[in-house]
């Protein structure tokens, strides 16, 4: 019976873990499915940019600390409901695109 438990146990958290891609999705309207675009004409392309970078400019973004290129207020609402481990996911799948 405890290793049911266990099984599944771990099966629900794996579920909880966030998916950077799945995430990241409401970014590519204005970042391109591959982090390609300059975010209306103003970001830099994000695509394979260091994943602690993109964590500490979303942890900036979402303090409201960071108003790069304008875009502090539209990029607060953006990752206002990201957790850490939301804003670490979706860095680290940028970080993988190419």
């Amino acid at each position: 019976m405890k290793k049911i438990a266990i099984a599944m146990l771990f099966a629900g958290s794996t579920l909880l873990m966030a998916d950077g891609a799945a995430l990241y999705a409401k970014c590519a309207g204005c970042h391109g499915q591959k982090g390609e675009k300059s975010a209306l004409g103003k970001s830099a392309v994000i695509q394979g940019q260091d994943a602690a970078k993109t964590v500490e400019q979303l942890k900036g973004y979402k303090a409201g600390t960071l108003n790069q290129h304008g875009m502090g207020t539209l990029m607060k609402g953006q990752v206002a409901s990201m957790s850490d481990a939301d804003i670490q996911a979706v860095a680290d799948y940028i970080a993988g695109l190419k």
